[in-house]
């Protein structure tokens, strides 16, 4: 089956180098997709869980290997660091391999509007402020994402589809939600003051968009529970990828806000 092809495609929070990353389905997504654009949103590897543990199975490579094959092959490849691999930071404007490293970079979709890019740490008052706050809350997410591997394994085993028990707390868990809540709404504000129509982001493990006071916020989601990315099509239209089924990719239906779109699970067209 050919690829599909999208202008443009972000995704972060991958965490290469754990066991949580869903390494499979990321693979199966890179092979079964084409862009112009690939923006790698920060947190690809997980250097800081390199200096405790790191799990690198063959597939692994196979996925280093595809990125590298689609930046030789014509496709525009920026590696925007995340906090988990924010030692890259320093190589600010540097390309290696065809992959341009940059702390932030301006998109312009091909309808003109343009996008603000970066992993949004930055606006994380916990990992900014209380770094043992975020020590502690990371290893907690690690034991529930335990939790979710072994509980979806079990599902599978019974034919039944994956859902993440990790995403499906937070949600629930109102001090979470209200902090996702006012992440967005900072990042909006963060592009206000920058001048452009939007911002894009990960970090926060939750794909979404949002009209915030005009300002369009998105957030490519992440590769440990929910494996979603967020994608432009030739008309400059973006919209969340979800990749737990073996085709997902369908044309997305008409919506009044780009909210509602996201909402009712529709998903970025292609062409």
């Amino acid at each position: 089956m050919a690829p599909q092809h999208f202008r443009s495609i972000w995704i972060s929070d991958l965490h290469l180098g754990t066991r949580n990353l869903q390494n499979e389905k990321l693979l199966d997504f890179l092979l079964q997709t084409e862009s112009e654009f690939l923006y790698l949103v920060g947190d690809i590897f997980d250097l800081l869980k390199a200096q405790k543990r790191w799990h690198w199975p063959k597939v692994n490579d196979q996925i280093v290997e595809t990125i590298l094959a689609k930046a030789a092959n014509g496709t525009k490849v920026v590696y925007i660091p995340g906090n988990h691999d924010h030692m890259l930071r320093k190589f600010n404007g540097c390309t290696f391999n065809n992959i341009q490293i940059q702390n932030s970079v301006i998109h312009e979709t091909v309808d003109g509007k343009r996008y603000l890019v970066m992993h949004g740490d930055k606006f994380d008052p916990i990992v900014q402020n209380s770094p043992w706050l975020a020590s502690i809350g990371a290893t907690a997410y690690e034991w529930l994402l335990l939790l979710n591997r072994w509980f979806n394994i079990g599902r599978k085993r019974v034919k039944r589809e994956y859902r993440s028990i990790s995403s499906y707390l937070k949600h629930q868990v109102k001090i979470v939600v209200n902090y996702m809540g006012r992440f967005e709404e900072v990042v909006a504000q963060e592009a206000t003051q920058n001048q452009v129509d939007g911002l894009i982001c990960g970090h926060i493990h939750r794909a979404g968009i949002r009209e915030i006071n005009n300002v369009l916020y998105t957030n490519a989601g992440d590769w440990v529970e929910s494996c979603t990315a967020l994608a432009e099509n030739a008309s400059g239209r973006l919209g969340v990828i979800e990749w737990h089924n073996q085709h997902p990719i369908l044309e997305a239906a008409y919506g009044k806000t780009y909210e509602d779109l996201y909402r009712n699970r529709c998903l970025a067209s292609t062409n």
